[in-house]
């Protein structure tokens, strides 16, 4: 395996980093993950776009020009032979606040690190597709947005890996958040959608989520089906109530739910309108990927 670091690829031995890196020491640092489908990066702009947003909102310099982005992301999927009609992509960017001294002062690090990894993507099973997958909801609390802005796409994750490690003790798929005033926000790495009365509903940005790419894109393509959209404030109880609900992030695109706890969605089955949308987003992948070259 190829890893792009700072300014060159190196193999993935040698891809080092300091102890004294504050990405290691505080979780200084951002990230963003992408994927392909083929050889084409899926919303690739976009996912350029946020980095730069979450580095500036931490006052992180990237070093790496906005020019030379596309030719490295498709340069680490040449080197690691994935990105191509046999085998899609999985890339993650990670920009820490570099090597320094100990202390909390940003400007103890001359310059961030970067990295570049590409490999395999390896897409969920065809059975929690078809059967919905488990949540449940985490007593672990969402971070207040005052204490930490879900939309810096952080490389401080305890929250979410507190959350995560309750699904694992539970037995089920991932675990659901709610905020400091019990409100529906996220799972731990996707969005949450539910469909009540024939109306898709999603946590609104406020209650303390992070603006996913592809929940933009599920918002779009729902309207275009001339399925209504909501953006509001929930509770559990309207989950219990829902008759479909699902999950969206760029990996795993739409991931229906089935069960939240003991309680199943609908049915406990994946319900049409979820259907339609899966069907929906593979029809309309193809204009959400960078150019062909």
């Amino acid at each position: 395996m190829w890893v792009f670091l700072n300014d060159r690829f190196v193999r993935k031995e040698e891809a080092v980093v300091s102890v004294f890196d504050h990405g290691f020491l505080y979780g200084d640092g951002v990230y963003e993950t992408l994927r392909s489908y083929g050889s084409r990066i899926f919303m690739r702009d976009q996912h350029l776009a946020r980095l730069r947003r979450s580095a500036e909102a931490i006052g992180l310099d990237i070093p790496i020009p906005q020019s030379q982005w596309a030719e490295l992301l498709h340069e680490a999927m040449r080197r690691n032979g994935v990105g191509n009609e046999q085998t899609d992509a999985y890339l993650r960017i990670t920009v820490s606040r570099g090597a320094g001294e100990i202390g909390l002062d940003p400007s103890l690090c001359p310059r961030a690190t970067v990295v570049i990894m590409a490999k395999p993507l390896h897409p969920s099973p065809a059975i929690l597709s078809r059967d919905g997958v488990s949540l449940t909801v985490a007593k672990t609390r969402r971070n207040l947005p005052e204490a930490l802005s879900p939309q810096i796409k952080s490389t401080n994750f305890l929250n979410n890996i507190l959350a995560k490690r309750e699904s694992i003790a539970a037995g089920t798929f991932d675990s659901l958040f709610l905020n400091w005033k019990e409100e529906l926000t996220e799972c731990t790495v996707s969005n949450l959608f539910f469909i009540s009365g024939q109306t898709l509903h999603t946590p609104a940005l406020d209650c303390g989520i992070l603006d996913g790419i592809t929940r933009t894109i599920v918002m779009t393509l729902a309207q275009e089906e001339e399925l209504p959209v909501r953006e509001g404030h929930y509770h559990v109880a309207d989950l219990q109530r829902a008759e479909e609900c699902f999950l969206t992030n760029t990996s795993m695109e739409i991931m229906p739910v089935s069960r939240i706890d003991s309680f199943p969605i609908g049915d406990g089955r994946p319900g049409s309108l979820t259907r339609r949308l899966q069907t929906r987003f593979a029809d309309s992948r193809t204009r959400f990927l960078e150019p062909a070259p």
